[in-house]
């Protein structure tokens, strides 16, 4: 069984680095074209909000009580009976998304203004960023239709990971990335506001990535077409645990809302910092958090519906897929972590410094990417160990937390105004912890899962190697000053160096510790 977690995991993890490393360039882009001024804090904002809204809709509450749901019609192994559950979900969840979609492209302005007070204020006063919420209007409406695209690419891909074909899904996002990329090379030169190709670029990539996966569906059998079904029992329960999961699992998407709120009253360039910061942390958390939590949730969720079979030999492989993939987030994690510390200046400069993004902004960013750092291991935990409660079909515990995190990160965020832009960083990372401590602790109470010995002396090890590796890292990186004074391309030379010097030395340093085959297997 964890032969074949890991190999899937791998899978999911090229995949997603194929597509992050080509969401690295698209930033690398963004960057030169509109840096981190005014036309960056818009196109980011107008972007994120229709991604706040896909994590809620698609790929966060909605994939993880579908899962669950779906495993159970499955087991029974009638193909004509999934086929018909599919299309009464997707025709349910499909009327009203295009129901929030419409709404929100008609009332884009309101959208703006809720999110953006700071700017629709200044509209209302005619201040200096009276544009930025006009535009704001406009780039919502371009961009939200991605929200209705997006919500079938994750139905559908919810249902391919449930027959183990994981690489569709998480090839997927390349298509956004190389649209995004096109229009701002091809588009953007050629419009009077490079913001407003951007924005094309993502409903573009949407549609791609939409009519990606059809093929796929109709070679499982499984493409069907959408019935509206709102009172079907399937529907009926899948509603009953998204309802509160659209808290539970969506907390650091509604607090990076409420940073995206607070910046719009901070100086400009605040959104755009908080954002170039937050895409190299969502690079770990992409490859590892994100994969490693696909990966197991179906493997979760077959081992639940498998409790009426051999309760007691079932609640075992749940705790071992449990702990095997809190040892992976440590195994990738820490390192992860500690290597963003050493080399946040670096990275950033290298990637980002040309263009309209100057050396003040790779200092800015940095420091609320190292505030960010600070919580990265806790958002990584909080996507494997709320599966330990999406798995078992139980919502509503994971939102009482959610609720708990969300209302303590408005606390942190007041403590933290004095430091900015820099504090909403810190504030997100502070309530991850807290999130991650709840879940783990309501785990543990419910003997559902509790942190294994073998996995404490993993980690142990882990952290030693993680910690000289960083120290090496350091010794051997230049100063910021030297980093800027070279070209290009020696950048990106003593960039891959040290990369390999942290690889190398991180799995020799774990070698000499102990670390074997047999630590990654899910079997104790």
């Amino acid at each position: 069984m964890s032969k074949r977690l890991l190999k899937s995991g791998i899978i999911v993890s090229t995949m997603t680095l194929l597509s992050r490393v080509l969401g690295l360039v698209r930033d690398v882009v963004i960057a030169n074209i509109i840096g981190a001024g005014a036309a960056a804090d818009v196109f980011l904002f107008a972007n994120r909000i229709p991604n706040f809204l896909r994590r809620l809709f698609a790929e966060g509450a909605f994939s993880q009580a579908f899962v669950p749901v779906l495993a159970e019609y499955q087991k029974s192994g009638d193909l004509t009976k999934t086929r018909e559950f599919i299309a009464k979900v997707s025709g349910t969840l499909g009327g009203l998304v295009t129901i929030v979609t419409l709404v929100a492209m008609v009332a884009s302005p309101v959208v703006a203004a809720v999110f953006g007070t700071g700017w629709f204020m200044d509209w209302l006063n005619d201040g200096e960023n009276a544009a930025k919420f006009t535009q704001a209007s406009l780039l919502l409406r371009i961009t939200f239709p991605y929200l209705w695209f997006i919500t079938f690419v994750a139905l559908s891909g919810a249902i391919l990971n449930t027959l183990g074909k994981f690489g569709v899904m998480s090839f997927s996002p390349v298509l956004l990335n190389i649209a995004m990329i096109s229009t701002a090379l091809f588009l953007a030169p050629q419009l009077e506001s490079p913001d407003l190709a951007l924005a094309i670029g993502i409903f573009i990539g949407g549609l791609l990535q939409f009519l990606f996966q059809i093929p796929f569906l109709r070679k499982a059998g499984l493409l069907v077409k959408p019935k509206w079904a709102w009172n079907d029992a399937g529907v009926k329960k899948i509603r009953t645990l998204m309802i509160p999961a659209l808290f539970g699992v969506s907390v650091s998407q509604i607090n990076l809302l409420l940073d995206t709120f607070i910046a719009s009253f901070l100086m400009t360039g605040s959104i755009s910092w908080l954002y170039y910061s937050d895409r190299l942390l969502e690079f770990p958390l992409g490859l590892f958090g994100i994969a490693i939590s696909t990966v197991i949730l179906p493997t979760l969720a077959r081992h639940h519906v498998n409790r009426t079979d051999d309760a007691a030999q079932s609640a075992v492989d749940f705790r071992q897929t449990m702990d095997w993939g809190v040892r992976m987030i440590l195994l990738l994690g820490v390192p992860a972590m500690i290597g963003i510390a050493v080399l946040a200046q670096p990275m950033l400069l290298t990637l980002f410094m040309r263009g309209q993004f100057l050396l003040s902004d790779v200092k800015a960013a940095s420091l609320s990417l190292w505030a960010f750092n600070a919580g990265l291991l806790s958002f990584m935990l909080i996507k494997i160990l709320a599966n330990g409660y999406y798995a078992r079909q139980d919502t509503k515990t994971p939102v009482k937390i959610g609720i708990i995190a969300m209302v303590s990160n408005m606390g942190f965020n007041i403590l933290a105004v004095p430091f900015s832009y820099v504090g909403l960083a810190m504030a997100s990372a502070m309530s991850a912890t807290l999130n991650a401590y709840l879940l783990y602790r309501g785990l543990a109470k419910a003997d559902v899962y509790h942190f294994s010995r073998k996995s404490a002396v993993f980690f142990i090890k882990v952290f030693c190697a993680a910690a000289v590796m960083g120290v090496l890292v350091w010794h051997f990186s230049p100063e910021l000053t030297a980093w800027n004074a070279m070209s290009f391309l020696k950048r990106v030379h003593w960039l891959a160096w040290l990369i390999a010097l942290a690889g190398v030395s991180y799995l020799g340093l774990l070698l000499l510790l102990g670390v074997r085959k047999q630590d990654l297997l899910a079997k104790h």
